[in-house]
């Protein structure tokens, strides 16, 4: 297995083509292509059947799988102004590839199945999403691949750069589509690991739900969720407070039974509203009474070491088989808005692991797991690294 990651910012469609082909070319050294993914920011908005053109010449028998982007990320940058094209190729001797799309004006009524996405149950394949957030109901889609696939990586991102249905656009081999979900699962040989930084941290103490319905949090250990959130704004520093009015969250544990809890343990979600009168507050999930939560709070220094804390630990893991190549998938408010700086999270990952070929988007949404779970995430960096299996 080989892969490679190359990135243009020339202005002409033909010569971002030429440029990043010719580098992914050099990068994969004499090895032929079987999958290029190619993410475009939006100033090539009008021209994805040349990029596809092109690159189908350039890359003759693989599989091409992409999306729009408002910014790109390839070889260890990340270009969030002007014209950007990013190409990850990776030559996968001995894996097959199940290329799916899938209209959500077309599926069935009821309980949706493996053959949505053209692999066997009984498969074990890795999972590459792609869709665009204004036509899919991308978390239903995720339960659905969990629920057929439960042992299976999924990652990916919703499309970006476009203001209304229709400005996105997926590429799917020949096709370009405005619409739905597209993807690949790969089988025999490859194994993606991903890395979810979700860059929060818990303020408060954990506490059990004792009162809701559906998305409606209306009791935390037998208290109003606003009267809790006052007594724990009233005791945070002015800094925190700060956040608190702008970037506060809930964090659901995901790991039961645990006594004490730590980053990476919860998922994250957004808080969608309070009511002063009832005490209720609103959240971006549906709740159980008795799961375990914590509010969160999230910065640039936090998320920076939560990414920092992630990629460490994955550094220091033991794992068969050699990274090849990675994508990352991470959150429009992320990046320079964020930090400060450029090129944030992709020069700390090559810091810890290495000069991976590196590529990807910024999303709209971001697909990873959480604790076994695949879910759609929000201001988070979701990687995937792909290696040979052991």
């Amino acid at each position: 297995m080989r892969w490679a990651s190359a990135i243009s910012t020339a202005a002409e469609p033909a010569r971002a083509c030429f440029d990043a082909a010719a580098a992914i070319q050099r990068g994969l050294d004499g090895a032929g292509a079987d999958l290029v993914l190619v993410f475009a920011s939006h100033a090539h908005g009008d021209a994805w059947p040349e990029l596809r053109d092109r690159l189908s010449e350039a890359f003759p028998g693989a599989l091409l799988l992409g999306c729009s982007a408002q910014c790109v990320i390839g070889d260890g940058r990340e270009v969030e102004e002007g014209p950007g094209l990013s190409l990850t190729a990776a030559s996968l001797p001995g894996s097959a590839l199940a290329p799916f799309h899938i209209d959500p004006g077309t599926l069935p009524e009821g309980a949706l199945g493996a053959e949505l996405f053209g692999v066997p149950a009984n498969s074990r394949p890795s999972f590459i999403v792609l869709a665009d957030p204004f036509t899919t109901q991308t978390e239903s889609l995720l339960q659905c691949l969990d629920a057929s696939f439960p042992a299976c990586v999924k990652i990916g991102g919703l499309a970006s750069g476009g203001a209304q249905p229709g400005e996105n656009t997926l590429l799917l081999g020949e096709q370009l589509q405005h619409f739905g979900l597209v993807g690949v699962a790969i089988s025999g040989g490859v194994r993606i690991d991903a890395i979810v930084a979700q860059g929060c941290r818990p303020i408060g103490q954990p506490m059990f739900v004792t009162g809701a319905r559906e998305n409606l949090l209306l009791e935390l250990d037998g208290q109003p969720p606003v009267r809790i959130l006052q007594e724990l704004y009233d005791g945070l520093g002015p800094g925190d407070q700060q956040l608190a009015r702008s970037s506060l969250f809930l964090g659901l544990v995901m790991r039961e039974g645990e006594v004490e809890y730590r980053q990476g343990d919860f998922l994250i979600r957004n808080l969608a509203g309070m009511d002063q009168e009832s005490g209720a507050v609103a959240v971006a999930a549906n709740l159980d009474e008795a799961r375990v939560v914590q509010f969160h709070l999230r910065d640039a220094r936090t998320s920076a070491e939560d990414l920092r804390d992630c990629l460490s630990r994955y550094a220091r893991d033991k794992r068969a088989g050699a990274p090849a190549g990675a994508l990352l998938f991470s959150c429009l408010g992320r990046g320079r808005g964020l930090y400060g700086e450029p090129d944030h999270d992709s020069r700390m990952f090559r810091e810890h692991l290495g000069p991976l070929p590196l590529g990807g988007f910024f999303c709209n949404g971001e697909i990873g797991p959480v604790q076994g779970r695949t879910y759609l995430h929000g201001y988070t960096s979701s990687f995937g690294i792909f290696r040979t299996e052991g």
